[in-house]
């Protein structure tokens, strides 16, 4: 795979056209990018793409054919909003309504890109031929003329990168750059993929929800979604890889939460098979256990064993993974355009032109990234006999997390220990894991043989992902955006996933890849901006300016 595709847009989401480009481009790789201002009907599709049709839910959906040739972004919301949160050259564009500003999508036109226009009247053909746009004599269509042909960027680059660190975030960014073709080395300190924050038995993957639609909401609605549509096509959940698509049961925290949860449900924003609000009877009955303030039920959400998806994502890369497990990382150095990774006598590990730092917290013992504002927090999880208390065919949470039974165990949690790092199982966190549990169950705490995992999660202060090229806080640069922020050459990261690694993992290292590429990004520009690593060095040195 390379950047050589077809990039299409379409303002007004149509599968008519959709599927004519399909053949039209029949052999070349294309990007079809649609607007939805309105739900689609994606009965008439052929199945592999109604198989992985999104909710109706705002933001941008990532789709991708079977063969990998045809990728479609449907981004569903306000039109205007959505064409200004792109950043992609277009090479053909299909007009089916006049955007608030030409020079929006004057913005997005690849120099000698083509327009189709199902209707223009004099007053917008004149604001389009303002543009740079030339209109034949059909007065629908147009070629575009760029005034200063932009400054595109070269990503003619290498494919040989080295991974550090085998979890969830390291494991999917083998597996995204290998789908490109990519030579890839991965390098973990234990002999084994997920030896640490990934191996706990048991992730849960539900999204996020607010009453104000925030940025942590919308990127986590995304990873999620994408998520799912990603671990279908790796295989299925149950299938490839440990877990299950059981649903999640979220319980409201108290009256004042439900208040705000039920404002959310009103707003008409989630469509049922995304999240379903249920008043305290319904949740009562599906729980088996008094909720007096009600819940929501996200039905696509479940739970999996990260190792076993790690492993899933490394078997997916072939022959074009190359594995070095028990090797300490712990140098980097930049010699002739390559990355050489050493060990603790010095002895390179191997080399590349590309470097991606997916250890977590242990990505600020490098010295090019020990800047970076990361900590570990403490995460005790407590292993349960299913016959030590009421169990569920569904995970339910609240403050903490229940599992459904697998392989004779219940796992529940977890603790938030900040600024801890003691990996020993203690009686104090098991207590609070079981008394958590007791209080959604409506059961008296019990005591349980002391059994479970401690993990740590990776950190950032704003606790969003830091997903993106390193800045290199050592070049003096002033900075009034992140294009200005110095970055390490070839050298980026994956970290910072807090709780929810597994659910960010897929679509984290699908960003990476676009990004080394210069694909289109499968993130709107706002949100892609909110994970860039570089957005702390920019803070500091805005207010130092």
């Amino acid at each position: 795979m390379s950047n050589d595709a077809m990039v299409v847009l379409d303002t007004d989401f149509d599968g008519a056209r959709f599927l004519a480009a399909c053949t039209r481009h029949g052999g070349w790789r294309l990007h079809y990018i649609a607007l939805a201002p309105r739900p689609v009907d994606a009965g008439q599709l052929p199945s592999p793409w109604r198989e992985q049709w999104p909710p109706h839910v705002r933001g941008l959906h990532r789709m991708a054919s079977r063969d990998g040739q045809v990728t479609l972004d449907l981004l569903i919301g306000e039109p205007g909003a959505s064409l200004a949160q792109l950043a992609v050259r277009v090479d053909e564009v299909s007009l089916a309504w006049m955007p608030p500003s030409m020079t929006v999508l004057a913005r997005l036109m690849r120099d000698g890109a083509r327009l189709q226009a199902a209707h223009l009247d004099d007053a917008q053909r004149v604001a389009l031929w303002k543009e740079g746009f030339a209109f034949d004599d059909s007065r629908l269509r147009a070629v575009f003329h760029a005034r200063q042909a932009p400054v595109e960027p070269v990503h003619d680059i290498a494919r040989r990168a080295i991974v550090i660190g085998a979890g969830v975030a390291g494991s999917a960014a083998c597996e995204r750059l290998a789908a490109r073709g990519w030579q890839v080395t991965l390098i973990e300190r234990h002999a084994q993929p997920a030896g640490e924050a990934s191996g706990n038995l048991a992730g849960i993957f539900m999204p996020l929800l607010s009453s104000d639609d925030n940025i942590p909401t919308r990127l986590v609605r995304a990873a999620y979604l994408y998520a799912l549509r990603y671990w279908a096509a790796l295989g299925g959940v149950g299938s490839v890889f440990e877990g299950a698509s059981c649903g999640v049961l979220h319980l409201a925290r108290d009256g004042a939460h439900a208040q705000v949860q039920r404002r959310i449900a009103a707003s008409g924003d989630y469509p049922p098979e995304f999240a379903r609000w249920l008043e305290a009877d319904e949740a009562t009955a599906m729980l088996g256990a008094d909720a007096p303030d009600g819940a929501w039920w996200f039905g696509q959400g479940g739970w999996a064993r990260p190792s076993s998806v790690c492993a899933a994502m490394l078997d997916a890369c072939g022959a074009l993974l190359t594995r070095r497990f028990s090797s300490s990382a712990l140098t980097l150095v930049r010699i002739n355009d390559e990355w050489q990774v050493a060990d603790a006598q010095g002895a390179v590990i191997a080399a590349a032109p590309t470097v991606i730092l997916a250890a977590g917290a242990g990505a600020v013992d490098f010295v090019q990234a020990a800047g970076l504002p990361l900590y570990a927090v403490r995460g005790q999880v407590t292993h349960l006999d299913p016959a030590s208390l009421p169990t569920r065919p569904f995970v339910v949470c609240r403050e903490s997390y229940m599992t459904p039974p697998h392989d004779g165990v219940v796992c529940v949690g977890a603790t938030y220990d900040a600024q801890d790092d003691d990996v020993s199982l203690r009686p104090s966190s098991q207590r609070d894991n079981i008394e958590k549990t007791a209080a959604i169950l409506g059961v008296p705490p019990f005591e349980a043989p002391l059994a479970g995992r401690t993990g740590f999660r990776c950190m950032a202060p704003d606790r969003m992902p830091l997903v993106g090229a390193l800045p290199d806080p050592g070049v003096p640069r002033r900075c009034e955006q992140l294009r200005d922020v110095p970055r390490w050459p070839g050298l980026f990261g994956l970290l910072g996933y807090a709780s929810r690694g597994l659910t960010w993992a897929p679509l984290a290292a699908e960003m990476l890849a676009c990004q080394l590429e210069g694909e289109p990004l499968p993130l709107e520009s706002q949100l892609a901006a909110a994970i860039d690593p570089g957005r702390f060095v920019l803070k500091e040195r805005r207010r130092a300016q």
